[in-house]
Order: C-alpha cells, then sequence, then structure tokens
C-alpha cells in the first residue's frame, strides 16, 4: 500500500529524455523491446515519485513516537520481531504488530520451488552476478539524479564507509539467494524486512529537509521500481553479455524470486513482475523518466572504484594483496568502460580503459559454462564454484569485520507534547 506526498510532478521527471533514449540504445537492442513510448506507464512512474510504502511509514512513525506513548515501537522490539520471526509476542505495539502480520503472510503467488531454483541460478552466475550489480546496475544507476543525491546525504561516501556501503548490499543479495534463505524468518528473509523498516525511517528523517518538489519523496516507489530491474532483468542481460548461458527456466525462475523481494520490500504491486520482458519494459519507461547526471551521482562512482583499493583479499604477502588491489581497481574501470561506453564513463567522471575485462571474462566463461559444464555434473560444479566466488567476493569487501547489514537508523523521536 502507498500514500502520495502532496507535489504530483517533481521537474526531474523527463528532465532529460534524450540522454534516457541514448542510453537505452543498448537494452533496447539486446531485449529486444520496442522504443515506442507508454504514456500510461510514464505517468504510473509520475505518480510513483510521490507514494511512499505506507505499511513501513507507519512503523516508522511510530518509532517516532515519545518513550512512555503505549504506541511506541522501539528498535530493539523491531529487532525482536525480526529474530523470532515466523513466531511473534503477543504484546506489540500496533504498527509493529501490523508490519510483521503483512510480512510474515507469504502472498498466494508465490511458487517456493521457482524461487529456490532462482536462488541456484544466481548461485550459478558467480562472480558475474557481483559484477553486473557493482559495474552495470550501482554505478551505473549513478548516472541519474535523484538516488545518488540522498545516498550521499546520508553518509555514502567516505573511505572506508564506501566499502562498508557495498559491503552490506553484497551481504544482503548473497542472504536472499542461498538455499531457503527468503523463508519467512530465515536470514534473507529478515535482512530484505530489516531494510524495508530502513528505508521507511530515511524517509521519516530527510523528508522534512528534502527537495521533493525537485526529486519526489526520498525513497518512492518509482526508484524502488528501478532499483529492483537493476537486481533482476539488469543482471540477466549483464551476465548474457558476459558470456555466461541462461535458459528460459533460469531467467524465468531468477524473475520470479526478485519479484517476492521486491514484495517483502514494499514495491508497490504495479511495478512487481516475473515476466522479463514486462521488466525490461519498465526499465526502459524509468531511464526515459530519470533525471539529470549530479554530481553526487560522479562522487559516489569514483568512490566505488576507488574502494576496491581497499579490499582484503587475504594473501600472506604484502606485495601480492597490493598487487590484486591494483588489478582490481583496474578490472573495475575496464568493465565500466565496456558496460557503460567511453559516454557513460565521460557522464561519471571516470577514466575510460580499454574492455580487456571483458576479453577475459567472455573466455572464462567460455570455458567454465560451456566446457566444463557440458561434462556430467557439469551445471552442478557450476553452480558450486559460482557459490564459493560470491564468498570470496563477500569476504574481501568485508575485511576483517563480521559480515553483517548496518543497524537500523534513529527515528529522531518527536516529543511533541
Amino acid at each position: 500500500m502507498t500514500s502520495v506526498a502532496t507535489d504530483p510532478h517533481p521537474t526531474r521527471f523527463r528532465e532529460a529524455e534524450r540522454r534516457g533514449r541514448n542510453i537505452s540504445r543498448a537494452l533496447l537492442r539486446l531485449a529486444r523491446i520496442s522504443h515506442e513510448i507508454d504514456e500510461s506507464c510514464m505517468e504510473r512512474i509520475r505518480t510513483a515519485l510521490t507514494e511512499r510504502d505506507e505499511l513501513g511509514a507507519d512503523l516508522a512513525e511510530a518509532m517516532r513516537l515519545s518513550p512512555g506513548d503505549p504506541d511506541r515501537v522501539a528498535h530493539h522490539q523491531v529487532a525482536a520481531a525480526l529474530r523470532d520471526a515466523p513466531h511473534r509476542a503477543s504484546d506489540l505495539p500496533p504498527a509493529l504488530e501490523r508490519f510483521m502480520d503483512e510480512l510474515t503472510a507469504v502472498p498466494e503467488w508465490v511458487d517456493w520451488d521457482r524461487i529456490e531454483r532462482g536462488a541456484a541460478t544466481f548461485r550459478y552466475l558467480g562472480r558475474n552476478a557481483n559484477d553486473v550489480l557493482l559495474q552495470l546496475s550501482l554505478i551505473g544507476g549513478y548516472r541519474f539524479g535523484g538516488p545518488a543525491d540522498l545516498l550521499v546525504l546520508t553518509g555514502g561516501l567516505g573511505g572506508d564507509n564506501t566499502l562498508r556501503r557495498l559491503a552490506e548490499t553484497q551481504k544482503w543479495t548473497h542472504a536472499v539467494t542461498r538455499a531457503g534463505g527468503l523463508r519467512p524468518g530465515a536470514e534473507g528473509w529478515r535482512l530484505t524486512v530489516h531494510v524495508r523498516a530502513m528505508h521507511a525511517l530515511v524517509n521519516s528523517r530527510f523528508e522534512p529537509r528534502w527537495d521533493s518538489e525537485r526529486w519526489g519523496l526520498p525513497i518512492n516507489q518509482a526508484d524502488q521500481a528501478g532499483t529492483l530491474g537493476l537486481f533482476d532483468a539488469t543482471v540477466i542481460l549483464g551476465c548474457l553479455g558476459l558470456g555466461v548461458p541462461l535458459n528460459r527456466r533460469q531467467r524465468d525462475d531468477l524473475m520470479h524470486l526478485w519479484r517476492y523481494v521486491g514484495w517483502l520490500m514494499g514495491v508497490d504491486p504495479d511495478f512487481l513482475t516475473d515476466e522479463e520482458s514486462v521488466r525490461h519494459r519498465m526499465n526502459y519507461h524509468i531511464l526515459l523518466s530519470a533525471g539529470k547526471q549530479t554530481q553526487a551521482g560522479r562522487d559516489l562512482a569514483r568512490a566505488a572504484v576507488d574502494a576496491q583499493r581497499m579490499r582484503d583479499f587475504g594473501h600472506r604477502s604484502a606485495v601480492v594483496e597490493r598487487l590484486h588491489r591494483r588489478y582490481e581497481h583496474a578490472r573495475t574501470l575496464s568493465m565500466l568502460t565496456a558496460f557503460l561506453g567511453p559516454s557513460g564513463m565521460r557522464d561519471l567522471g571516470l577514466p575510460a580503459r580499454l574492455p580487456w575485462a571483458l576479453v577475459l571474462a567472455l573466455a572464462g566463461n567460455t570455458f567454465r559454462y560451456r566446457v566444463l559444464g557440458a561434462l556430467p555434473g557439469g551445471r552442478r560444479r557450476a553452480g558450486e564454484r559460482g557459490a564459493h566466488a560470491q564468498e570470496r567476493v563477500l569476504a574481501s569487501t568485508f575485511r576483517d569485520r563480521p559480515a553483517e547489514v548496518g543497524e537500523l537508523p534513529e527515528a529522531h523521536i518527536d516529543r511533541r507534547a
């Protein structure tokens, strides 16, 4: 359920449509979708810029109540409710009870066999999924104003903090794509619901000082739909482009998994789908509606690339460790150039590099998936190798810290009489 803010038409909407058309050319070609614009879809995106997750907003409002108010929800109550799920205490505050009731009730359309196959497909993708999510989805997403500006405002920049933010996203992605990870009460489910509560608190905290006339709500339904599209259909296209073979059932199951994740995150049903072609059409229209490049996006992109020099690969030799970090930094720039092109790199203020990393990825994936994968048991071993590769990436980003997602932000308690 969503709620509409006061301004129905943020100025960012369609302000850079020509630029969006240029960026979307590769999507149109690879996804084989029409360039025709569906104005009803554009109108839905426009209104979604001013819509929030109402269930989450109710929880955030209850967390802002003064101590002693019987309806107040405390941080420790949210943590306990997530820890105990799907079981629940009988004395939860009303807003938290509604929140947990909604999210522990699995929608009828959820097919657990498909979700487990979708999770297995994500693991099968191995490091390729991490590459697409970091370079094409995350850093590529910094080419548009709004979400990047909010991330800077909430503290997404700055040395080790950048690496921590990247690691937290990888930890969440890792959790939702492990076997059984999305069952109510499992780690992936808990982290997803945690992130939903975190988004609601960010909206509550920053909306009073956020330029809603320019951007819409801080975390709005249009941006959430765009983010979901970066995790499902964009990962599929990106991995296909890196030479990973995916059959139709694998692609459909992966879409189904992320549809349920989107539902848990509070994405409006209008933007939930497990049909890849429908998501590509949505992504196309979201690109056309997107705002201009901002300095915040450039700063975030540079910080994300530089963070690759801070990863810990566990080598005993300091020299080897240093060389590995330099390699990952160079590889990221090379892969980014392959994904975004020279113009995309200019938008982000990043140096373009020869796409040698794409050549290496194509060669490696051809051997792993098409040669080794054709042997008896090859697909199973590819999934095992892929899962191990994802675990190594996760370990390198958390360095010497435990792999976890950040705590809920403070609710800024409202002490009005």
